[in-house]
């Protein structure tokens, strides 16, 4: 049994990884990548700390929950629908029936505030620099998932943050309406034998497609990149009834905490209200974390090996990859894409970009788009293709970077030095003439 136990862990964290989609049939290769889209999840959510990053969010969130729904009910106020509003909230926190009482409390007392004339000028800038520095931190945490390291620029955040603020109480009230019609619709038909139950399970399914929507909205518009509906979907999907799941436990779960109400009082509520929202998030940091994996998968096959790649395979890859460059340009054909330089030689995708990036900063390739509402990054020669030779390339390779350092090349290890230049233009001097192109 420990044997078997220890193949399957050696399956699933090595021997999975390698397995090329020509090796298997289809169907096994897409249970493949569900088996690695999970464990690659599971792995980065060790790695990235996502319970240390949840708790960061807790504590914002806490801080921001008190203006953010101000400013939420001031605009669902302005539309005449604040009530609806806060009786959405009141039965989407109905695990936290205390909390939400004190925290509209608050929220009205911020809006009394407003209306007196007491809150406004720097009391209304910093109720708004809370909120948008709260979005900023959820925004920075996704980044962080997704490997971005580029934010919005002001602007956007501008726009972006204050159009989802602008439309989040009408979804709200939208779908506390949606629920009310079916209901109605479920007492006028009662009498059909077939429509009644299916309508009744509709209804009870409203929350979790609500909270399904709410997830993949999240996994789509928060961070600043290109997230596939398809990836975010299926997380959403799963994370939402995750979430669901949990309301219910902690419904439950409340009758046993009474002996802790006892001890604590009132004051019970806030660690409870706490406790709820680092679960919640965690729950929805991991479903970024599966998102990013079912999005990227493909760019992890290989991954020990190519950590692990030999000098000499590197140098064999670059010359590979820039003849194939050379050759597309030479031929007047359209340029490789990263994706078809990886299928069509059976290179790893990440080794694949790693090459490029690579080539790009030895300045004999760039990236080029021909198509503004294209994802596809198209790669060209940066120079005259009839003077790259395998030579000159290793040579522009092995002169990038730095070597500003105190290391004494010029007396103490002045044959050091001279042995590796030598050694190096041996290779050169035997080098045909052949061209990259040529190859």
């Amino acid at each position: 049994m420990n044997k078997r136990i220890k193949m399957l862990l050696k399956f699933i964290t090595d021997d999975i990884w390698r397995v090329s989609e020509a090796e298997v049939t289809h169907t096994k290769f897409s249970f493949y990548n569900i088996i690695k889209t999970f464990a690659l999840a599971i792995r980065r959510f060790n790695t990235d700390r996502i319970t240390d990053k949840a708790s960061a969010l807790t504590y914002s969130t806490l801080l921001s929950i008190v203006p953010l729904l101000a400013i939420l009910f001031a605009i669902a106020r302005g539309f005449g629908f604040d009530q609806m509003m806060e009786g959405q909230i009141k039965s989407g926190l109905e695990s936290q029936e205390v909390a939400t009482n004190a925290i509209l409390g608050f929220v009205q007392s911020y809006l009394k505030q407003t209306k007196s004339g007491v809150f406004v000028g720097v009391g209304l800038v910093l109720l708004l620099w809370t909120v948008v520095n709260l979005t900023e931190k959820i925004e920075l945490t996704f980044n962080n998932i997704w490997q971005v390291k580029k934010a919005r620029t002001i602007y956007r955040k501008i726009t972006d943050y204050f159009s989802m603020f602008l439309l989040l109480p009408i979804l709200i009230v939208v779908s506390g309406g949606l629920t009310i019609f079916m209901s109605t619709m479920i007492k006028s038909m009662e009498g059909f034998v077939v429509l009644a139950p299916i309508l009744k399970l509709l209804v009870r399914m409203i929350p979790y497609v609500l909270t399904w929507f709410m997830f993949t909205a999240l996994y789509i518009f928060i961070p600043n990149t290109h997230v596939k509906f398809k990836h975010a979907l299926i997380s959403g999907i799963i994370v939402g009834t995750a979430y669901q799941a949990f309301q219910f436990l902690y419904i439950s779960g409340q009758v046993s905490v009474t002996k802790y109400n006892a001890i604590y009082g009132s004051f019970a509520a806030i660690p409870l209200f706490l406790l709820w929202l680092q679960i919640s998030w965690t729950i929805c940091l991991f479903g970024a974390e599966l998102t990013y994996a079912s999005q990227n998968i493909k760019n992890f096959s290989f991954e020990k090996d190519t950590k692990n790649i030999s000098r000499r395979y590197r140098d064999f890859l670059s010359i590979l990859i820039m003849s194939v460059i050379c050759k597309r340009f030479a031929n007047g054909e359209t340029p490789y894409t990263a994706e078809e330089i990886s299928l069509e030689h059976k290179i790893p995708i990440r080794l694949t970009n790693h090459v490029l990036d690579l080539l790009q900063d030895i300045n004999l390739i760039h990236e080029v788009v021909t198509d503004a509402k294209s994802d596809n990054i198209l790669y060209l020669p940066s120079m005259d293709i009839n003077k790259i030779s395998a030579a000159y390339l290793l040579g522009r390779i092995d002169t990038n970077g730095s070597e500003d350092f105190k290391v004494d090349k010029e007396e103490a290890f002045k044959n050091h030095w001279q042995t590796l230049i030598e050694s190096r233009d041996l290779l050169k001097s035997k080098d045909s003439g052949i061209l990259l192109k040529d190859l």
